[in-house]
C-alpha cells in the first residue's frame, strides 16, 4: 500500500514538472531580446503579473514557515497577515503606478538601471553598490528556498533532502533556461493557482472535519493559554511589543523589493495595475490567512498540554502542512499539495534566479565592461550566469542543512527576504516620492540596509540586555529605519546640484 502511494506521488509530481517545461518551451518563442528574457517584453497582463508578484514575495515560506509559525504563535501569528496586508495594498496602490511609468521613461529593465537613470549618475558606483547587494542576499534567499525543497520532499515524499534540493534545482532551471522571464511570470500564474486553492481549501475541509470547528480557542487554551492572546504571548508588555512588530513589520519588504516591483516594470501598461491591486489584494489576505490557520488546526490536532511542539511538528512546526495532509487526506490529494508546497518554492527560485542573473549579465558585464554588445547578443551568456547562481545557491542550501539542522525555515528565509528589502526599499521609496535624495544618499542607504542586517542579526540579536527584544522584532524594521535615517541625512550633506535637479525633473516631465 505504501509503495502505490508513493507512486501515485510520484506520477501527480511528474504531470506537475511536466507542466512546467511545457509552459517553458512555448514561453521561450517569446525570447528574442535580452528585454524579452528578463521582463518578458514589457507586454504581461495584469492576472499574471498579480499572481506572480504574489507567488515570488511569498514562497515555500508561506507554505512551510507562515503555516508552522501559526502552529508555534497561535492567534497572534495573523499580525504577519495584517503586515503582509498593508504592504502589499500600499506597494500597488502608491508605488507601483510610479514605478512603471518612471521606468518606461527610462527604458530600465532591471532596478540597477531604473536607479542609474534616475539619479543620472556619471560613475558607476551605484550600480556597482546595488548590483553587488542585490547578488548576494538573492543567492542566500533562493538558498533558503532550496533548502525548503529539501524539506519538503523529506516530510512529505520521505525522499533524502539533498536529493530533494537537488530535484527542485533541475526543475527550475531547466524551464528558466528555456523561457526565461516569461516561463517564470505564467510558471508562476499556474503555480500561484495551486497555491491559492490549496491553502484556502485545506482549512476548512479540516475544521469540518473537526466538528465544524466549535471549540478551537477551548482547545488552544487548554494546550497552552497563551496560543489564543492576539497581543502576544510573554508576561512582559514590551517583548510581546517588539514579537507583534517584528510579525506586521515583514510587509516592508513589499515596499520595493526587486524580485517584486521588477513585475510592475514588466506589466503591459499603467492601467492594468488598478485590475491587479485587487488580485494581489485577495490573494494574500485569504491565502496568509489561511496558512495561520493551518498551523493552527495542526496545533489543536496533534499536540497536547505540556507536549513540546517542535518534538512534534518539527523544527519551527515545518512538518505542519505534511503531517496535516496525511491525516486528513487521500494520497492523490496529499501529492497534490506535494506539487502545491513545490509551487511555492519553484514560483520564487525561478524569479530570484532571473533577477540575480540580470545583476550579473546587464549590469555588470554588459554595462561596466562591454557597452558595445547589443542586448541580443546577451541572452546565451545569461543563461550560463543563472546556472552559476543556482549552483552557488545549492552549495549554500546544503551546508545550511549540514552545519545548522536546528534551523528555523520561518526566519531563515526572512533573513533572505529582508537583506534584499532593507537595501532596496528605502531607495525605492525615497526615489519615488522625495525630489531631493541625492544619488550619494541613494548609495548611503543601500550600504546601510545592507550592514544593518548583518549588525542587527548578529552583533544586537546577542547583546545580554536587548538582545531578546531585537531577536523577536528581528532585522528588517531597524536595518529599514536606519537605511531610510541615514539616506536622508547624506541626501542633506551631499545634495543634487541645480542642473542635475532640472534634468532630472526635465526628464521625469517628458
Amino acid at each position: 500500500m505504501q509503495d502505490q502511494d508513493f507512486i501515485i506521488k510520484i506520477v501527480v509530481l511528474a504531470i506537475y514538472v511536466g507542466i512546467l517545461f511545457m509552459i517553458g518551451i512555448y514561453a521561450s518563442r517569446r525570447i528574442n531580446s535580452m528585454s524579452d528574457f528578463y521582463v518578458g517584453g514589457k507586454k504581461m497582463g495584469y492576472w499574471a503579473v498579480a499572481f506572480s508578484a504574489r507567488a515570488t514575495g511569498e514562497s515555500g515560506w508561506l507554505l512551510i514557515g507562515l503555516t508552522g509559525m501559526g502552529a508555534m504563535a497561535g492567534y497572534s501569528a495573523f499580525w504577519v497577515v495584517l503586515g503582509e496586508l498593508l504592504g502589499v495594498f500600499i506597494s500597488w496602490q502608491y508605488m507601483a503606478k510610479r514605478f512603471k511609468q518612471k521606468t518606461d521613461q527610462y527604458k530600465a529593465i532591471t532596478v540597477p538601471d531604473y536607479l542609474e537613470s534616475h539619479f543620472k549618475s556619471t560613475t558607476n558606483t551605484l550600480r556597482i553598490v546595488s548590483a553587488s547587494t542585490l547578488v548576494i542576499f538573492v543567492i542566500i534567499f533562493v538558498a533558503s528556498q532550496m533548502d525548503v525543497t529539501g524539506i519538503a520532499f523529506e516530510s512529505m515524499l520521505g525522499i533524502d533532502y539533498r536529493f530533494g534540493a537537488l530535484a527542485g534545482f533541475f526543475i527550475v532551471l531547466a524551464y528558466i533556461f528555456i523561457g526565461g522571464f516569461v516561463a517564470a511570470v505564467w510558471s508562476d500564474l499556474f503555480q500561484g493557482i495551486l497555491m491559492f486553492f490549496g491553502l484556502v481549501l485545506l482549512p476548512v475541509f479540516v475544521w469540518f472535519s473537526l466538528d465544524h470547528g466549535t471549540g478551537i480557542t477551548d482547545s488552544l487554551n487548554a494546550i497552552d493559554p497563551t496560543l489564543t492572546q492576539i497581543m502576544g504571548r510573554s508576561d512582559d508588555w514590551l517583548m510581546n511589543l517588539f514579537t507583534l512588530l517584528g510579525f506586521s513589520m515583514i510587509g516592508l519588504g513589499f515596499l520595493g523589493s526587486p524580485q517584486v516591483y521588477v513585475r510592475f516594470m514588466s506589466i503591459e501598461s499603467v492601467k492594468e495595475i488598478d485590475k491587479g491591486k485587487w488580485v494581489a489584494l485577495a490573494f494574500t489576505l485569504l491565502t496568509d490567512t489561511a496558512a495561520v490557520m493551518i498551523g493552527i488546526l495542526a496545533r489543536v490536532y496533534f499536540t497536547k498540554q505540556g507536549q513540546d511542539p517542535e518534538s512534534v511538528l518539527g523544527t519551527g512546526g515545518e512538518d505542519v502542512l505534511s503531517m496535516l495532509t496525511n491525516a486528513f487526506l487521500p494520497t492523490i490529494l496529499v501529492a497534490i499539495y506535494i506539487a502545491i508546497v513545490l509551487s511555492a518554492i519553484m514560483s520564487t527560485i525561478d524569479s530570484l534566479l532571473i533577477l540575480a542573473s540580470s545583476a550579473i549579465t546587464r549590469d555588470f558585464y554588459q554595462k561596466l565592461f562591454r557597452p558595445d554588445l547589443k542586448d541580443k547578443d546577451l541572452t546565451r551568456f545569461s543563461r550560463l550566469v543563472t546556472l552559476a547562481m543556482a549552483i552557488a545557491a545549492l552549495g549554500i542550501a546544503i551546508l545550511l542543512y549540514n552545519l545548522y539542522p536546528e534551523r528555523q525555515i520561518f526566519w531563515v528565509i526572512i533573513f533572505g527576504w529582508s537583506g534584499i528589502a532593507a537595501t532596496f526599499c528605502p531607495v525605492i521609496i525615497l526615489s519615488l516620492f522625495w525630489k531631493g535624495y541625492s544619488e550619494k544618499g541613494a548609495i548611503a542607504s543601500m550600504i546601510t540596509g545592507f550592514l544593518s542586517v548583518m549588525f542587527f542579526k548578529f552583533v544586537v540579536s546577542n547583546m545580554e540586555s536587548v538582545g531578546a527584544y531585537f531577536t523577536e522584532l528581528d532585522v528588517l524594521a531597524p536595518s529599514f529605519a536606519m537605511a531610510m535615517i541615514v539616506g536622508y541625512i547624506f541626501s542633506k550633506l551631499y545634495p543634487i546640484k541645480k542642473d542635475e535637479g532640472t534634468l532630472s525633473e526635465a526628464v521625469s516631465n517628458f
